[in-house]
Order: C-alpha cells, then sequence, then structure tokens
C-alpha cells in the first residue's frame, strides 16, 4: 500500500483493506488498534475462513452475493480466493450463478460496481467517465442488457455480466483489477415486469432505438478513446442486430472485439481442433449444422471458415461447410426474412422444416447449439448424428445450463458413448455402460481473459479475427491424450491461470510480429507477462 490512509479509510477501501490480516506493527502504525480483533491472521487462513463461510451457505446465490460483499470488502482477498479454486468458484461468480443474480440484480442489489451511463448524459458521457476513480482504464466491458446470456432483456441487471467477466480477467489471466472497468448503457427496457417493478434501478421508458441510439453508443466510444486512450472495448451481450453492426463499425477503428461473437467462435474452434484430435480427421473435412442463426452462429461459422481458409481452402468453399438453423427452418438462399451477417452462410437448397431432416439432408460432421432454446437437441437429432458419424461432434453451447440443447448424460447416452462433447455451462462427469466420461465446457473463459492479458501486456492496437484462431489453437494444444480418453477436450478448469498464460503468450507474440504493439518486445515473452499479472498478496505502504 503506498496511499497515506489511516484507521477506517483503510478499512473501507477494498484495495487496500487486509481484514484480520494486518500485522500488529501494521495496527499501530495505520491507527488500526482496537479496530480489529487482536489476533492475526494469514492470507492462507483468511481463505480457508472464508471457503468454510460459504460452504455454509444454502445455495450459490447466496454464495454469489457473499463473494461480491467480499469484492467489495478486500479485493486482494476475493482474488486469492478465486484463484485457489478456479473450477470451484468460476461457475460462482460468472456461469450460471451470475444468470440468476442477474434477473433479480435490482431485488439483491447492495454495493454498486462499475459505472452506469444513461441515454439521458447525452452530450456528458466524457464526464461520467471521469467520475471514475481510476486515471489509466486498460479494459472496459460493456452492455447494454438487452440480450444476457440466453436470459434476454433484463435493463441494468445485465450490470451483472461485465461485472463477472472482469473478476474472470483478473482470476483467470492476472489482468490487474485496477485498469478494468465495468459499463452499464441504460438506454432503457422492454422487459415489462422490470418496467412494472417498483424496485426496478435502470430507466423507466422503452429501449431507444435508430440514430439516438447509435449517437449515445458513438460518443461513448468517442469519450473512451479521449479519457482512456490505451483501453480496449469488450461489447457483451448486446442484441443481434446491434453487436454485429457495433462490431464492424469499430474493430478497425479502435481496439475492441465482441467476445459473443468472437470469443465464442475461438472456444469452439479450440474445441473442434482437440474434437479432431479424437476423430482423426481433417478441419477442412468437416461440416457444420448450427442451431441457432445469430451473431454467435454466424461468429463461430465465419471462424472455422477463416480457419480452413489457413488450412488452403477458398472462403467462399469454406463458408458452404456451415449452415444455420433457426425458428423457421434451414437458413437457405430462398428465404426472404435473413439478415447480411446471415445472408452469408445462406445455402443453395430446398427449405427444411425440423433439425433432424437437415441433419439427415446436409449429413454434417458436428452440430452447434447456440439457439438459447433447451431440449432441442432431443433423441432423435443425437440418434441421426450417430447414425452419420461414428464420432458425431455435439456441443450444446447455450448457457445458463437452464438453456443447453441438451445434457451430456443425454448425448452421451443416446450415441452409445460416441458423442465428442462439449457444453457452453457446466455439467458432472457420466458413466455409460462402465465407461467414464468428463465433459468439457466449452466456456469463453478460456479466451477473453488471455485475450485480454494479451492486449494489456502488448498495449495493441487492434483486436483482429487471426488472433482468435491463435488463441483457440493454444488453447487445443494443451489438452494432453489422458484428457482426450476421458473426453475432455478443454485444458481442466483447475489450471486455468496457466493454460491463460499459455494462450496470452501465444497471441501476444501475433500480435508483436504484425506490428499492432504499442511496446517494445521484451526478450522473453512469457517472463514479461507473468511480471506484469496481478497476483493476490497484501503488500507493505
Amino acid at each position: 500500500m503506498s496511499t497515506q490512509a489511516y484507521g477506517y479509510d483503510i478499512l473501507h477501501n477494498p484495495r487496500l483493506n487486509q481484514g484480520s490480516a494486518f500485522s500488529h506493527e501494521e495496527r499501530r502504525k495505520y491507527r488500526l488498534e482496537g479496530l480489529l480483533p487482536p489476533g492475526v491472521s494469514s492470507l492462507e487462513i483468511q481463505i480457508a475462513r472464508t471457503h468454510a463461510q460459504l460452504s455454509q451457505l444454502d445455495n450459490d446465490l447466496q454464495r454469489y452475493l457473499f463473494l461480491s460483499d467480499l469484492q467489495a470488502r478486500n479485493e486482494t482477498l476475493f482474488y486469492a480466493l478465486l484463484m485457489s479454486d478456479p473450477a470451484t468458484y468460476m461457475p460462482i461468480v460468472y456461469t450460471p450463478t451470475v444468470g440468476e443474480a442477474c434477473q433479480k440484480f435490482d431485488h439483491v442489489f447492495r454495493a454498486t460496481r462499475g459505472l452506469y451511463i444513461p441515454i439521458d448524459a447525452r452530450g456528458r458521457v466524457k464526464e461520467l467517465l471521469r467520475n471514475w476513480p481510476e486515471p489509466d482504464v486498460r479494459f472496459i466491458v460493456v452492455t447494454d442488457g438487452e440480450r444476457i446470456l440466453g436470459l434476454g432483456d433484463l435493463g441494468v441487471g445485465g450490470m451483472g455480466i461485465p461485472i463477472g467477466k472482469l473478476a474472470l480477467y483478473t482470476a483467470c489471466a492476472g489482468v490487474p483489477p485496477m485498469y478494468c472497468l465495468p459499463v452499464m448503457l441504460d438506454v432503457g427496457t422492454n422487459n415489462v415486469s422490470l418496467l412494472d417493478d417498483p424496485l426496478y434501478l435502470g430507466l423507466r421508458h422503452e429501449r431507444v432505438r435508430g440514430e439516438e441510439y447509435d449517437a449515445f453508443v458513438g460518443e461513448f466510444v468517442d469519450a473512451v478513446q479521449e479519457t482512456y486512450p490505451k483501453c480496449c472495448i469488450q461489447w457483451e451481450d448486446f442484441a443481434n442486430f446491434n453487436a454485429v453492426p457495433l462490431l464492424e463499425r469499430y474493430k478497425d477503428k479502435v481496439c475492441t472485439y465482441n467476445d459473443d461473437i468472437q470469443g465464442t467462435a475461438a472456444v469452439a474452434l479450440a474445441g473442434i481442433y482437440a474434437a479432431l484430435r479424437i476423430s482423426k480427421q481433417k478441419l477442412t473435412d468437416q461440416r457444420f449444422l448450427f442451431l441457432g442463426g445469430g451473431s454467435a452462429a454466424t461468429g463461430i461459422a465465419e471462424l472455422i471458415s477463416q480457419a480452413m481458409v489457413l488450412e488452403g481452402m477458398d472462403i467462399d468453399a469454406a463458408r458452404r461447410r456451415s449452415a444455420l438453423f433457426d425458428v423457421s427452418g434451414l437458413m437457405v438462399q430462398s428465404r426472404t426474412d435473413l439478415a447480411g451477417f446471415q445472408r452469408v452462410f445462406a445455402i443453395d437448397h430446398e427449405p427444411v422444416e425440423t433439425f433432424v431432416d437437415a441433419i439427415r439432408a446436409l449429413e454434417p460432421t458436428g452440430i452447434i447449439g447456440v439457439s438459447t432454446v433447451p431440449k432441442l437437441f432431443s433423441q432423435p437429432v443425437i440418434q441421426a448424428m450417430s447414425e452419420i458419424n461414428e464420432r458425431p461432434i455435439i456441443f450444446p453451447y447455450s448457457n445458463p445450463t437452464s438453456r443447453s440443447e441438451c445434457t451430456a448424460e443425454e448425448a452421451y447416452r443416446w450415441s452409445g458413448g460416441q458423442t465428442i462433447f462439449a457444453s457452453g455451462s457446466p455439467f458432472p462427469p457420466v458413466e455409460i455402460e462402465g465407461r467414464h466420461f468428463v465433459p468439457g465446457q466449452g466456456n469463453n473463459v478460456y479466451i477473453f481473459p488471455a485475450m485480454g492479458m494479451a492486449v494489456f501486456a502488448t498495449e495493441a492496437t487492434r483486436v483482429s479475427q487471426e488472433m482468435f484462431i491463435i488463441a483457440a489453437q493454444a488453447v487445443a494444444e494443451q489438452v494432453t491424450n489422458e484428457s482426450l480418453e476421458k473426453g475432455l477436450i478443454y485444458p481442466p478448469q483447475s489450471r486455468i491461470f496457466d493454460a491463460s498464460m499459455h494462450v496470452a503468450a501465444a497471441v501476444a507474440e501475433y500480435v508483436f510480429e504484425h506490428g499492432l504493439a504499442r511496446t517494445e518486445r521484451p526478450a522473453d515473452l512469457v517472463e514479461h507477462m507473468r511480471a506484469a499479472a496481478y497476483s493476490p498478496v497484501y503488500r507493505a505502504r
């Protein structure tokens, strides 16, 4: 600690507070005597005590709220706890628990976190940004709350997503938390139940659309560039009709990316790379059918296509290896209801009304669910895939768990254990006919924290599509043969920090090689990133 704060001011500053870990000398020096119980605890004891307290709570939402309070009280202990057992705590601070927290945001609201910028502050966005106490922000995760996970329009309740994502930036890849800012752009909500709720904390009108919305977002981007010139903006949980144009508008102008489009695509591609080590097939021989035709589906399909190009295939031919299926059926060229970003994947085919019939007609090697509609990967769907493929790729990526297209057990059981499986939300291990399977979670956490560390370490000026392909390859190459034998196609979340460092180093290498860095390349890139990474330890003032 370097500040001159004393007494209660220290105990109420989450960056300075060490709680019971303050030594007797520190307590005397900083006028803390009498403000704490006399016993002194190590950080390790504090972690054990906090873990025990969490274990006494009845459900994960209570644990989420407990951890939120801890983050607001003692940031070092919060991250030390998360990093001590990431596999246990990531599902609590992020998916699937964060979905319920967002739904109940207005009813469980406690301490504020992040920055709320309402559209009625147009013309003063820069002023609001400057209210944030940190002078150097490197990462903003921003949402307008319209498409939160698979739960829809949650208005300002969607703020839980940027908060959770940035916590994982730090816990999983060591991005220092003082450089991170969660932002909610409040343009209203079309969720009638929220507008009728007297506890709702956001603007009480329907969502602003069109030119006014675009101008507001544009003012925000400009204000960020002026206030925090080294800042990377991550777009999060915007509706498709805003997400795709926003990314297209700004990707070549500022350092920015959309995790729902590009991060989801990269983690899916990583799963495919690992799956092909099981099936012993080539990427360019694969055909994919997507259940869902939104920005996540087209983002995955486009990144797969670009990865195929790197293996020698023409881009148009590569795009024809993916097809989309939505509520109106297979996306074919004769349909008149397709958006521009969908039309590139519309195929020359007769209309097909059911997903099972689309499987039989197109004979995909893999199906990828991004529909946010549960149970659509039914027994006939899984069995049809198993009849066509010896090792079908089944990826129900919708989350939270309640929105998954199928469970791991259903996929393994209905395919006779032949499925290569990954899901968006976690599922427990499965026993099928004496065989033990460990289902992988295609969680964006393998991508976006590492991307953040790579950008932080290099001060990158842009985030390119190729960086996501590099990240996907770096994730997949860490999956061991032992894991593949159990069906696990992602690195274990218990070693997410080391996995993220590996991915970040690969991406940073690309940044330096392609002239996208603002800093000089260090002699030892990995050592440079590890030195820059946040470590949750108490520091003397």
